[in-house]
């Protein structure tokens, strides 16, 4: 019965991004409101039902399709890392847009969530730093941005997730000496192969992605590994290519891999258990401080290379560097894994997430406004 409800659902996320794209809409767009929209219909489901909810997320099937879509993913976002050479402007924009909203993030959760850990509290800043790397590049493809102007912030958005990324691996394998050494060891294999004279990329992608997956299945820290690993490859001046062909792994990413990932967290979701005395300043809290807080971090490192742009495109880059998605999902699913927050705590920066997403829309940054002669 799970297995065929988990297809009806994705059927359904497929059969509306398909739809919706069909007007302009983004994939990941539509797949973040249906994933915001869901819990709340949970909402109405019959008592008789509840019992076997839980179900949904439980079963070893389900946890290799997840781990699977988890790697594929996750593997993805960390090869930009070793696939660009970085500019000093980018890294001159990623350093006011990293630590701006990351320490209003800490400074939040350390003022109204005192029930957080640590942990917990430097993770909520780096959910409120973070830049989605995927879904900044297609709007800006989508939107005609200049080719400099979009690699430039792309670069940008590379160097804020790279920060998130060693951050939360390391504050994860902190409490653990074996759980760090492991990955952190294996990480290492690039450097293995470069001395043994292998050069191929073929070679470098798949131990990278099976080593993900492995990691990601004996619950290790495949983060902390990814980041090393695609660091290294990066540093030997290599790359890493996905194992699959492009016009195929566009079908698989936005029609299974993204829904997986957004079911398999919404679905843990229990807002019946949540209490929602104060919970509306809460959401408000998480939704407003992270995009007021990214703005203005983004706006410092873009006013900070300006050059002769006009401020109004330093707006507009501002604006775009909050654009969140999938990299701000993955993260909410590994702490939500963890315990690290509540279902509050995930449904809230959830809607950020969303807001932050259409933002660019609903202000109006559209593709004719960024025509150039």
């Amino acid at each position: 019965m799970s297995a065929l409800i988990w297809l009806v659902l994705l059927l359904l996320f497929a059969g509306l991004t398909l739809t919706l794209r069909k007007i302009g809409v983004l994939p990941i767009v539509t797949q973040l409101c249906a994933a915001l929209l869901l819990p709340i219909l949970m909402l109405y489901l019959p008592d008789s039902v509840m019992p076997h909810y839980a179900e949904l997320t439980s079963g070893a099937w389900l946890k290799l399709l997840y781990a699977s879509c988890f790697t594929l993913l996750l593997g993805c976002i960390l090869a930009d890392i070793a696939d660009t050479k970085l500019s000093l402007d980018s890294l001159k924009i990623a350093l006011p847009s990293f630590v701006v909203p990351f320490i209003c993030g800490v400074l939040c959760a350390w003022l109204f969530f005192s029930e957080l850990t640590p942990l917990a509290i430097l993770a909520l800043g780096v959910l409120f730093s973070i830049t989605a790397i995927p879904v900044l590049f297609l709007y800006l493809q989508g939107i005609g941005y200049p080719a400099a102007e979009r690699q430039r912030l792309v670069q940008a958005a590379i160097v804020i997730d790279v920060l998130c990324w060693a951050i939360l691996a390391l504050a994860q394998s902190s409490t653990e000496l074996w759980s760090m050494l492991l990955p952190l060891l294996a990480g290492l294999l690039p450097l293995l192969l470069y001395w043994g004279q292998m050069r191929q990329v073929w070679l470098y992608s798949t131990v990278f992605f099976v080593m993900l997956l492995l990691l990601q299945w004996l619950g290790m820290n495949a983060l902390l590994f990814g980041v090393v690993y695609a660091l290294l490859v990066a540093r030997l001046g290599l790359r890493l290519s996905i194992p699959i062909q492009a016009k195929l792994w566009y079908g698989l990413q936005w029609y299974l891999c993204v829904p997986v990932i957004l079911l398999y967290g919404v679905l843990q979701i229990r807002l019946t258990d949540v209490q929602w005395q104060g919970a509306a300043s809460t959401l408000l809290l998480l939704v407003i401080v992270p995009i007021i807080s990214k703005i203005v971090g983004s706006w410092l490192g873009v006013y900070w290379v300006r050059g002769k742009r006009s401020l109004a495109t330093l707006w507009q880059d501002s604006v775009l560097l909050n654009i969140r998605g999938l990299t701000e999902i993955i993260f909410l699913n590994i702490l939500l894994q963890h315990g690290l927050i509540d279902a509050l705590l995930y449904f809230g920066l959830l809607l950020m997430s969303v807001i932050s997403t259409l933002l660019p829309a609903l202000l109006g940054l559209r593709q004719q406004r960024f025509t150039r002669s």
